[in-house]
């Protein structure tokens, strides 16, 4: 058998089934195949994008992937509504915990104030930075 290793740029194909491969291996492994994304977008009156945030759920689990907010609407609640919207969708689809992790320059405090507990950290990222992985059980 002959086999070929190729590298390069970026591959939708490649990456597509490899998440669909991946995705196929994971629901039969824990007996959950119930993936959803989920968003939640804040805007200003005339329709801009002020933030958001983005996940998925997945057998019972919550996570979020990305949450951003417009550095001119920092430090007035809106993070942490967005925050409360993402946990109330993820409760909603019957889930009772998230998980999400954050660079060491973003915002791992804002997490730990709304009480995610952290369960991992990654160190040696780019930039003398870390990763930091948290968990918050909901509903409790």
């Amino acid at each position: 058998m002959t086999v070929l290793f190729a590298s390069g740029g970026d591959d939708p194909e490649l990456e597509q089934r490899l998440s669909d491969e991946l995705d196929a291996l994971n629901a039969a492994a824990v007996g959950a195949d119930d993936h959803q994304r989920f968003s939640v977008r804040l805007t200003g009156a005339a329709g801009e994008l002020i933030g958001g945030i983005t996940g998925y759920t997945w057998g019972g689990c919550g996570g979020i992937e990305s949450l951003w907010l417009d550095e001119g609407h920092r430090g007035h609640g809106y993070g942490a509504r967005l925050l409360a919207a993402a946990e109330a969708e993820i409760a909603r689809r019957g889930c009772d915990r998230v998980v999400v992790a954050t660079m060491s320059f973003q915002a791992p405090g804002f997490y730990r104030r709304h009480g995610y507990r952290e369960v991992g950290y990654t160190p040696g990222m780019p930039g003398g930075t870390g990763k930091h992985h948290f968990h918050k059980p909901l509903g409790q």
